[in-house]
């Protein structure tokens, strides 16, 4: 006999004696190191990619980020020569080559107006609001910063645009880019660049996964999705995974805010020709607006 607990009814058990249970199965068993900045144009190009293997693959490992601090200042020798980058106005072409490629949009124009003079500001606010919330709020940060940044073609080491988008996270923007310019701002950023040297990352996007033994793999630059993929079942070492089913479109709207086309197709393997009819199918009417910048398509959460 058996009394059930969530129904109250008490009555005759399954046939089945026993059932073997896993204990393990919800322990997270690898860290997952990304090594990115908010002005990496190759690491807004994996956006849509990184965030399907979290959504599908995250209960198998800890996520964090880290800060790689790839521009500090612009001096007289080259910056980026593999990629013939040796001034703010280099950065422009070079970023729209990677947004054709990647379909996320990058403007790049702001870098011959209005150049970013250092990603170090952008990179001490997200260790701010990391320090005194919480890594969930801080990834968000980042991806606000790099949607002002790459398609809305904002300088996100100025001022006043970092506190505009800390405000809109619900926080005290003016507090935390002031205390971002303190000491511990950069000492907080330090740590990061402390730690990127001690995985023996060189370049970013970079991923590291390590397991309990201590030891693991990196992924340096952009991949498919399948190849994170198998990664993480090489550093686990197992032959399958279990992926969680996707969000709904609804929900990760909800959650992220703006999404790409690319980002849609890439999340749910739908092509670019049926990304509307996809959209009209998965959201309600007046739940989402619809836009479109640099010939992409994208929607934003409605305003209720």
């Amino acid at each position: 006999m058996i009394c059930d607990l969530e129904t109250g009814v008490c009555g005759v058990a399954d046939a089945e004696e026993m059932e073997i249970i896993d204990f393990n199965s919800s322990k997270k068993s690898i860290e997952l190191y990304y090594v990115t900045d908010p002005i990496c144009s190759h690491c807004w190009a994996i956006e849509p990619v990184l965030r399907r293997f979290i959504e599908q693959y995250g209960h198998y490992f800890n996520f964090h980020t880290v800060m790689g601090g790839l521009l500090e200042k612009w001096g007289d020798g080259p910056v980026d020569p593999a990629n013939g980058i040796f001034k703010p106005a280099d950065v422009a072409g070079h970023w729209r080559e990677v947004g054709v490629h990647s379909r996320m949009p990058i403007d790049g124009s702001l870098m011959i107006d209005n150049p970013v003079q250092s990603s170090y500001p952008p990179s001490r606010v997200f260790k701010v609001i990391q320090k005194h919330h919480n890594d969930a709020l801080a990834y968000e940060y980042l991806r606000r910063a790099r949607e002002a940044l790459f398609a809305f073609n904002k300088n996100i080491s100025d001022t006043a645009v970092m506190i505009e988008i800390v405000n809109h996270l619900g926080l005290d923007g003016k507090a935390i880019v002031l205390e971002a310019e303190q000491p511990i701002g950069q000492q907080l950023l330090n740590e990061d660049f402390s730690l990127a040297r001690s995985l023996g990352v060189r370049g970013f996007p970079t991923i590291v996964m390590i397991n309990e033994e201590n030891k693991g793999i990196k992924i340096v630059g952009g991949r498919p999705f399948q190849y994170y993929v198998d990664g993480l079942k090489q550093v686990l070492n197992a032959e399958e995974l279990q992926p969680k089913q996707q969000p709904s479109l609804s929900d990760l709207l909800g959650k992220e805010k703006l999404l790409f086309s690319k980002e849609i197709e890439v999340m749910y393997d739908v092509e670019q020709s049926d990304i509307n009819s996809f959209i009209e199918k998965e959201l309600s009417s007046g739940s989402y607006d619809k836009k479109e910048i640099l010939g992409e398509l994208y929607i934003i959460k409605a305003a209720k």
